[in-house]
């Protein structure tokens, strides 16, 4: 093996091993056990109770596509609650149209969300989880309408909406 060799392999080693938190989707002080929630089940049980794409979600951080969720439009009085496990997350008065094809708010009801680092697809970002149940949610920007400047934008999927 010659110096040239070994020090490409070397920089290939090292580049993969820095890039590889930003690739693999994983998110930090995400619980990775049920047990630190109030709602715990496992795998097979929430699979029994969410459809494919709730499961992809909540369960596994998947994100469904712009535009697909009704409830990007659905602006009555009422209560968002978490798909999973039924608590309630925002209310309608803090939700708002951010054009951006996902329901956005700029207020959780106090208490119902938990946020962990996500350091996916080569970005830094603040996930959204359900206290509750752990399940995610989506994300929260900081470009959001006052009064709070923040925008939660979720997954209409991990959503049901009560009506008041």
């Amino acid at each position: 093996m010659d110096k040239r060799y070994f020090l490409q392999m070397s920089a290939v080693l090292l580049g993969a091993s820095f890039f590889s938190q930003y690739i693999n989707g994983s998110s930090e002080s995400m619980a990775t056990s049920n047990t630190e929630f109030a709602v715990t089940k496992t795998e097979e049980e929430w699979k029994s109770i969410l459809t494919p794409e709730q499961f992809r979600v909540l369960r596994k951080h998947g994100t469904e596509p712009s535009h697909s969720s009704p409830l990007d439009k659905v602006y009555e009085p009422g209560t968002y609650v978490c798909a999973g496990c039924g608590q309630a997350l925002f209310t309608s008065d803090t939700k708002y149209n951010s054009r951006t094809g996902w329901p956005s708010f700029f207020k959780p009801i106090e208490g119902a969300i938990a946020t962990t680092v996500d350091r996916s697809f080569f970005m830094t970002r603040t996930e959204v989880h359900c206290s509750n149940c752990g399940g995610h949610l989506g994300h929260v920007f900081n470009d959001g309408p006052q009064p709070t400047g923040e925008r939660y934008c979720m997954n209409g999927v991990s959503l049901q909406f009560i009506a008041a």
